[in-house]
């Protein structure tokens, strides 16, 4: 698979420190914080990168998934890529994270960052890097990734479970966790449209397929012919083998895709539903599935992911630089 040149959509810098001023730790990191101790770590990220998509284009969704998982626990410090050790079961294997996939591709670019750069770039800045270029070459828009992260040495699968967007969350629900993370209804709308990469496994959407409640079989916001095609790949709640297609036809292409489907009551998720029974998600839903505003989701999506980035972050003295993504030092 040939990898296209990088189309580059420069945001200005300033959005990097948030205008409203809600994140006083994001002037701590910086678009050159590597330019004297690595100067190359954003070359070596994206040819490490080309090869892993190259191979494996349906790893962009995981790899970006990887990095919100990240994000939303503790923010973004890597927490999620440490092992569970003896008396502690780590984020990776909370219940949410059971799924994810690529810390194998992170540990691979990290390595090449230490041959080049020892103990010098955090594992939190590698996955957000990855998690840009993921974007970039699955076609979606390039942002600048301003660095300095620090990686956390606590992971905690309980926190996982209770911090992380649920795939069945209603809108008052995913409001109040992203509003815990400093971010607002229309990130939740914009960062949703991430939804475009990957696939998901069977029980993440089985229970709107069977049984949903006394009065329906099935998920009444779910379009009936959508339930359909469904059932004959998801046999039962208990189907842990099949995946389907977040983005039915387009689910290894950055795009806006996914919002004709939500708009047309075909988004896998209860979550992806959810946003057609608020005025304000429901508009932008159905603004974007237009196809009219490519460039307005593309510019979003970019100002969501720096807000999402700089959730909660380590930096300065706190925290360390791992080693090795998956142990602390």
């Amino acid at each position: 698979m040939a990898i296209k040149p990088f189309v580059i959509m420069l945001l200005p810098v300033a959005l990097l420190l948030l205008a409203d001023g809600s994140s006083p730790v994001v002037a701590q990191l910086e678009l050159g914080y590597y330019s004297k101790t690595c100067p190359n770590v954003e070359a070596i990220v994206r040819t490490e990168m080309e090869k892993i998509i190259s191979a494996a284009p349906s790893l962009a969704g995981p790899l970006l998934r990887l990095h919100f998982h990240d994000c939303f626990v503790r923010g973004c410090d890597a927490s999620v890529l440490l092992n569970s050790t003896e008396g502690n079961l780590a984020e990776r294997d909370g219940k949410p994270n059971k799924s994810l996939r690529g810390f194998g591709s992170v540990e691979r670019v990290k390595a090449k960052l230490e041959a080049a750069c020892p103990n010098t770039v955090s594992c939190a800045d590698v996955l957000t890097l990855m998690a840009r270029d993921a974007v970039v070459l699955a076609k979606g828009p390039f942002w600048p990734v301003a660095l300095g992260r620090r990686d956390g040495r606590v992971s905690s699968a309980t926190e996982a479970a209770d911090q992380l967007p649920p795939a069945y969350g209603d809108i008052p629900l995913l409001t109040k966790i992203f509003a815990s993370k400093g971010l607002d209804v229309k990130d939740l709308a914009v960062l949703s449209g991430a939804h475009t990469l990957g696939t998901a496994h069977c029980p993440s959407y089985a229970d709107r397929l069977y049984n949903f409640s006394s009065a329906y079989n099935s998920d009444p916001s779910l379009d009936s012919e959508y339930a359909d095609r469904l059932r004959t790949r998801c046999k039962s709640v208990d189907d842990k083998a099949m995946l389907s297609e977040m983005d039915p036809g387009s689910y290894k292409t950055f795009d806006t895709s996914y919002y004709r489907h939500v708009a047309k009551r075909r988004g896998l998720f209860q979550s992806d539903a959810a946003l057609l029974t608020d005025a304000t998600t429901r508009e932008y839903v159905q603004r974007i599935a237009t196809s009219k505003f490519d460039d307005v989701f593309f510019k979003d999506f970019s100002e969501s992911m720096i807000k999402m980035g700089n959730v909660a972050m380590l930096t300065g003295a706190e925290g360390e630089i791992r080693k090795k993504c998956y142990i602390v030092n």
